[in-house]
């Protein structure tokens, strides 16, 4: 019997898979080699996890709940989570979102992707900082949206630029990150968050606030959000997974009821709901007072590891070479002369035993190349000198074969 070919699904493909990025797979991956210093990934330390108070808890929930905790969930989450999470936005915010106003999701990105399902139709622009989060622009692009950068002054967005897009051009959704931005390490200025909510009220343009590292801060510096200065034309969508662990995959979106009506149906539509388990966790641990003692514990090693690498950073890095020094987060963002090929020094990193993002994913029009993210929060503290060494020497290498 003569062997058929073996078929080619390739073709059956949607057609909004075209220039689908596998990237964020890929930093994932170099985050979990156990040969490289890695300042990959932007993983929380799993010596934050808080698996003593989890222990506990789980032995009290499958005691006391398990009908519920091993159910299925409602789609907008489960009451009691919900009202924990509305608890802990009006003592954060000083704003308490109404239950109409709030839902659980799977994470943060699982919130983007279901305001993108539900409000991005092919051609749509969407407007980005540049650079931002790689997840962010593939999520839109998953539904055919045409992305568009907004280049970052120092201190935030360039808000001048965004209302000339705006302007110019039919602006549905603006999507930001305005606390130790992702990936450049920046937080948006007061001024600029008032300005920016002004600017897309004027337009009618709906913004996404994505505040993943706010509560990150190695300072006592907090501008208030997008959300509570604008509650009418914000969704602020948060996580857990670098505050509580990520292995739930728990987070929020709040934001006006009728965006969040749709938002649900859209999560009707894709994974149904949360898990309750994950959720019964969380309410628990909420409850019980637990996440501001870890956050102080948690911000506490996180701010020694950024001071670690900016002290390397200082020392090892050649004239020419600039970095954001951020006040909070995981990540800080280095900008090299224009030549500089991140992607080729990205290979020659690895072979030294050195991993970091090159900053061209970052950017929608795939700009940036001469930019690099890297990330402290997972990298033991005694290899962080060694491995900005490392990288310090490769650049300056390049500098000087010039």
């Amino acid at each position: 019997m003569p062997t058929l070919p073996k078929p080619s699904w390739s073709p059956t493909f949607a057609t909004r898979t075209e220039g689908a990025s596998s990237e964020l797979a890929a930093i994932l991956a170099l985050s979990a080699g156990t040969d490289l210093i890695s300042f990959a990934g932007g993983l929380p330390d799993p010596q934050t996890f808080p698996v003593a108070v989890l222990e506990d808890l789980t032995a009290r929930l499958l005691a006391t709940d398990a009908a519920t905790a091993l159910q299925y969930s409602p789609t907008p989450g489960l009451p009691g989570l919900r009202e924990a999470f509305a608890d802990r936005l009006e003592h954060t915010e000083c704003r308490r979102p109404e239950p109409e106003e709030l839902m659980v999701t799977s994470g943060n990105i699982d919130a983007v992707g279901l305001l993108a399902k539900a409000l991005v139709d092919p051609g749509d622009v969407v407007a980005v900082e540049a650079p931002t989060y790689l997840g962010a622009i593939d999520a839109f692009r998953g539904f055919q949206a045409d992305v568009r950068g907004v280049r970052m002054a120092g201190d935030g967005i360039d808000v001048e630029a965004l209302d000339h897009l705006c302007a110019s051009t039919a602006v549905k959704v603006i999507y930001a990150i305005p606390d130790h931005q992702n990936p450049t390490g920046i937080t948006m200025s007061a001024e600029r968050r008032t300005a920016l909510v002004d600017v897309c009220r004027r337009h009618g343009v709906l913004v996404i606030e994505d505040v993943a590292y706010r509560e990150l801060t190695f300072t006592d510096d907090r501008p208030p959000t997008l959300w509570s200065l604008a509650p009418d034309v914000v969704v602020q969508t948060g996580t857990t997974s670098k505050t509580f662990f990520p292995g739930v995959r728990l987070g929020w979106a709040t934001g006006p009821p009728a965006v969040i009506a749709q938002m649900v149906i859209a999560k009707q539509n894709a994974d149904q709901c949360a898990g309750a388990f994950g959720q019964r966790l969380l309410e628990e641990y909420l409850r019980g007072g637990h996440l501001d003692p870890q956050l102080r514990r948690s911000n506490t090693l996180y701010s020694g590891r950024c001071d670690l690498m900016l002290a390397a950073l200082d020392e090892h890095m050649p004239d020419g070479m600039t970095w954001t020094r951020p006040h909070g987060g995981f990540f800080t963002w280095l900008t090299g002369p224009e030549w500089l090929d991140t992607v080729a020094l990205a290979q020659r990193a690895q072979e030294a035993g050195v991993a970091f993002v090159p900053g061209r994913p970052f950017h929608p029009q795939r700009d940036g190349a001469n930019k690099l993210r890297l990330a402290f929060s997972l990298a033991g503290d005694d290899d962080i000198d060694e491995g900005v060494r490392r990288l310090g020497t490769l650049i300056t290498s390049a500098l000087e074969n010039r």
